[in-house]
C-alpha cells in the first residue's frame, strides 16, 4: 500500500479530472488529452506530482500488445513493399543529426554530449539514460524530450485532420464483454510474459517491444485473432498522457526559457523534415498521406501507436518504421559519439 502515496493519488485525481472535462466538452481524445493538459498546467502551476511509476509502464504493455495482434501473416506478406519506404529512415536519422547537434550546441548553448543526445530522436527514456551515462545533463534532456513528445502528440491530430482529412473517430477496438475469454487471457498473459521476458534479457522497450513480439508470434499462428479491449486502449491512454505531463515537475522559467524553448524551436526543425519526407514517400507511391506521416513523426513510439489506432491507419506500416528509428538510434548513438569523440 506504500505506493498509493498521497502525491500518486494527487496527480492520478487530477488526470482524472482532465480527463472527465475533456470527456464532458466533446473534445478529440479525451482519454490522452485531458490527463495530459491537467497534469501539465498542474506540473507548471508548482503543484508536487508524482507518476504512477510500474502501473504505468504495465500500461504500455496494452499498446504491445495491440501492435502484436495487428501483425497478421498479410502484414508481413506486405514487408518487402515497405522496403523502399523504411530505406528512408537512416537518411532521415543522418539528417536530424545534422541539424540538430549543431542547433542544441551552437545555438542553445548545451555541451556537447548533452546536444547530441538530445537531438536523437530515440525513445524518451532511452536517450535521458544514454545521454546521462555518457556525462550528459539528464534534466535537460527530459525536458527537451518531454517537449517533442508533447508537441508532437498536440499537434499531429490537428495536422492529419486538416492536411489530411483524418478522422480521430475511428473504432479502437471492441468492448472487452465483446471478446473471447480465451483471447483475453492470452493477451494478459503475452503482455506479462513479454515485459518481464523483454526486461530479464535486456530489451530496450522491454514494455511494448516485448509484448508486441509474443502476441505477433500468438497472431501469425492464429490463436489471436482481436486488439485488446477498447477499455484497455483507453487506460493506456489515460497513463501516457498523465506521464507526459508529469515530467514538467518542478520546471523553473529558466528552464522554461531555455531548454523548454528550445526543445519546442528543435520540433519546428523535425517538423520540417517530417514533412519533406512525408512528401517523397507520398510521391512516389509507397503510402497513403496518413501512414506516411505517422511514420515519419518524431514522436514517441507508444504515442505514435496511439494516434495511428484511433486515426484508423495501418498500424503494420507505421510501427515498422518507429521500431527501425529506434532500434538505429539505441543502436548507433552511442556508437557514433564514440567515433566523434575519437576523431575530435
Amino acid at each position: 500500500m506504500a505506493f498509493f502515496t498521497g502525491k500518486r493519488l494527487y496527480t492520478a485525481g487530477i488526470a482524472a479530472i482532465g480527463a472527465a472535462l475533456f470527456w464532458a466538452l466533446g473534445l478529440p481524445l479525451p482519454f490522452l488529452f485531458g490527463p495530459m493538459a491537467a497534469c501539465l498546467l498542474a506540473a507548471l502551476s508548482g503543484a508536487q506530482l508524482q507518476g504512477l511509476g510500474q502501473v504505468s509502464v504495465a500500461a504500455r504493455t496494452i499498446l504491445g500488445v495491440a501492435v502484436g495482434a495487428s501483425i497478421t501473416p498479410e502484414v508481413v506478406s506486405q514487408l518487402p513493399q515497405m522496403a523502399l519506404s523504411v530505406a528512408f529512415i537512416p537518411l532521415y536519422i543522418i539528417l536530424i543529426a545534422l541539424v540538430g547537434v549543431p542547433f542544441f550546441h551552437k545555438v542553445c548553448g548545451f555541451d556537447r554530449i548533452t546536444a547530441w543526445y538530445a537531438a536523437m530522436p530515440g525513445g524518451l527514456q532511452d536517450m535521458i539514460i544514454f545521454g546521462q551515462a555518457a556525462g550528459g545533463d539528464p534534466r535537460a534532456l527530459s525536458l527537451v524530450h518531454a517537449t517533442r513528445v508533447l508537441i508532437i502528440v498536440t499537434t499531429a491530430p490537428i495536422l492529419m485532420t486538416a492536411a489530411f482529412g483524418a478522422s480521430l473517430s475511428h473504432p479502437i477496438g471492441d468492448p472487452a464483454s465483446a471478446l473471447p475469454w480465451h483471447e483475453l487471457v492470452l493477451m494478459v498473459l503475452a503482455a506479462v510474459i513479454g515485459w518481464k521476458g523483454g526486461e530479464r534479457i535486456k530489451l530496450f522497450g522491454a514494455s511494448i517491444i516485448g509484448p508486441m513480439i509474443v502476441t505477433a508470434a500468438l497472431s501469425l499462428t492464429d490463436l489471436i485473432h482481436f486488439r485488446p479491449p477498447a477499455e484497455a486502449i483507453l487506460t493506456a491512454q489515460f497513463f501516457i498522457g498523465m506521464g507526459i505531463g508529469v515530467y514538467y515537475v518542478g520546471v523553473t522559467f529558466r528552464e522554461l526559457r531555455r531548454i523548454v524553448l528550445s526543445g519546442i524551436a528543435f520540433v519546428a526543425l523535425l517538423a520540417g523534415l517530417a514533412v519533406v519526407f512525408t512528401w517523397m514517400v507520398v510521391t512516389a507511391g509507397l503510402a497513403a498521406p496518413t501512414e506516411a506521416f505517422l511514420a515519419f513523426a518524431p514522436g514517441g513510439q507508444a504515442e505514435m501507436t496511439v494516434l495511428a489506432i484511433v486515426t484508423g491507419a495501418d498500424l503494420g506500416y507505421v510501427i515498422v518504421h518507429h521500431l527501425t528509428r529506434v532500434v538505429l538510434v539505441i543502436l548507433g548513438a552511442p556508437v557514433a559519439l564514440r567515433l566523434l569523440r575519437r576523431w575530435r
